[in-house]
């Protein structure tokens, strides 16, 4: 689309992206709320997405939220997509990294705990995933995440050529397993029922219908038989299973050099 001058419009030269905007610091004018600051911002914005979610989301609401007008929260950030990637860069703070003082601690476990509070982080704010995917994601939180799981891939000994592949194994589908676990819960909460009460009623409908009677013998009836554990308990032995033979496949591969 041209310019209104008639000029060819310019394609940006890099990513948009607000750790990549050069923003002029900060200088409070008199009128301005008195105690409110980018972090108060950024922390109402995490607590109101938990709440409500992405869809219901704006700056106006926000505004509402934290008892200030929604021109006072554009004096902290340019746009509203400027303060999402700063509420997702926020929440990756959360994720535990590993004690890489210890030179003993197996690799294996470091990953482990990567993985598992990056599945964690997901569960407990399920609009990250979306946004996850929509921004590039260079704040110094995920940055600090995405170097330490390179430092812990250094030590596997796999080849250096196939750690960025390895890495995607493991977090896509840490990724898909949080998301989707993510979804049912939210549909869940909106029936007004536990996640047990909701396995339960899809075993009801489906266990006497011949054409899921293999699904119920591989699937469902080898989920349940005799181990009497809950929905949660069994999504969490799922996760660690699965998470293992992501491990065992960079192992394999390491051996095949």
């Amino acid at each position: 689309m041209a310019a209104t001058d008639g000029r060819a419009r310019k394609r940006p030269t890099h990513p948009n992206s607000v750790w990549l905007t050069d923003r002029p610091p900060l200088k409070r004018k008199a009128d301005q709320p008195a105690g409110l600051d980018l972090d108060k911002i950024i922390a109402a914005t995490v607590r109101l997405l938990d709440a409500e979610g992405l869809a219901k989301f704006s700056m106006r609401r926000l505004a509402a939220e934290i008892g200030v007008t929604a021109m006072s929260v554009y004096w902290y950030v340019d746009t509203k997509d400027d303060l999402l990637e700063l509420a997702i860069d926020a929440v990756a703070g959360e994720m535990p990294l590993p004690d890489e003082s210890d030179a003993a601690v197996d690799w294996r476990d470091q990953l482990r705990l990567l993985a598992t509070g990056y599945r964690d982080m997901l569960l407990r704010h399920p609009w990250a995933a979306r946004l996850l995917g929509e921004f590039i994601n260079v704040g110094p939180q995920a940055t600090a995440f995405a170097n330490a799981t390179l430092r812990t891939m250094r030590h596997s000994g796999l080849n250096p050529e196939n750690t960025s592949g390895a890495l995607a194994s493991v977090f896509h589908f840490v990724y898909g397993f949080a998301t989707i676990r993510a979804l049912h819960e939210a549909r869940c909460r909106a029936a007004g029922i536990g996640l047990d009460d909701y396995f339960a009623q899809v075993v009801a409908a489906i266990s006497d219908r011949p054409e899921f009677a293999e699904t119920m013998e591989l699937s469902v009836r080898a989920a349940y038989a005799g181990e009497g554990l809950s929905a949660l308990e069994m999504l969490d032995r799922d996760f660690a299973f699965a998470l293992d033979l992501q491990i065992a496949g960079i192992e394999a591969m390491r051996e095949r050099g």
